[in-house]
């Protein structure tokens, strides 16, 4: 039983130090703002655009620390809307709405893929799993002891 303890708390305070360390390395540093629009990024120039079109989307993730999938921006807070700008295909540039009215030009610079872009996303998605699977075996450990001692007495 005292072996299962030691085991368990070791396993626990490795578990915590290395989420600890994988949060502090999680910091993304960006090249420029941008935001992604049907798997693509689009940097977001100073370049203010006065005709837009129709709305073509919207940020639906925001984090200046991480990395994520879907119509991501690290600079645009979740809500913020796309727009085509006129005369220009939205495969070349669409327009980022980054205030009442106001609106910035973002250039398509190519393909988003998050996933391969962070690497510490499968890390942590392992760690997750190790840290489940450790308090499934001191659940398992403890009721393996109550019952042994049940059975003595």
């Amino acid at each position: 039983m005292r072996s299962i303890i030691r085991f368990t708390a070791a396993s626990l305070t490795i578990t915590i130090g290395i989420i600890l360390h994988a949060n502090t390395i999680l910091a993304t540093s960006w090249v420029y703002p941008f935001v992604v629009w049907e798997g693509y990024t689009y940097e977001v120039l100073d370049e203010k655009i006065k005709d837009v079109d129709g709305e073509v989307g919207s940020v639906t993730r925001y984090s200046d620390m991480e990395t994520y999938s879907g119509n991501f921006s690290n600079a645009y807070k979740k809500g913020t809307k796309y727009y085509a700008i006129q005369g220009i295909n939205t495969e070349e540039a669409i327009a980022v709405e980054v205030e009442d009215g106001i609106y910035k030009k973002a250039e398509r610079r190519g393909p988003f893929e998050a996933e391969k872009q962070d690497p510490y996303i499968f890390v942590e998605k392992i760690m997750v799993t190790f840290f489940v699977l450790i308090i499934i075996a001191v659940f398992i450990a403890i009721g393996l002891t109550f019952k042994k001692n049940k059975n003595r007495g």
